[in-house]
């Protein structure tokens, strides 16, 4: 009776050291997920700031005045329209390669 008692015993002990064992990785995971969702709300909070900031930059009003004061461009018009045309043989060629 004493040797299945404690049998008993130390199947009690370690089913609990298992319980404990059980529960612990279970608040670790937990505690991990949680810095994980916080962190995935981070980004997208990141995220979506950064797509607004895209959206400012990309603003054709924003790009016109940059074009003009930095790299000095100007709108384009007849007036200073250069056009440009083919010496006779390059037309010719051309002309023939299309046909």
């Amino acid at each position: 009776m004493s040797r299945t008692n404690t049998l008993l015993i130390l199947i009690v002990l370690s089913s609990a050291m298992y319980l404990v064992n059980v529960q612990y990785e279970s608040r670790r995971l937990f505690s991990t997920l949680d810095k994980a969702r916080v962190k995935a709300k981070k980004i997208q909070i990141e995220k979506e700031l950064l797509m607004v900031q895209r959206r400012e930059q990309t603003i054709p009003s924003r790009i016109e005045k940059i074009a003009k004061e930095k790299l000095k461009m100007r709108t384009a018009s007849p007036a200073i329209t250069y056009y440009v045309s083919l010496p006779n043989e390059a037309q010719t060629l051309e002309s023939s390669s299309l046909q």
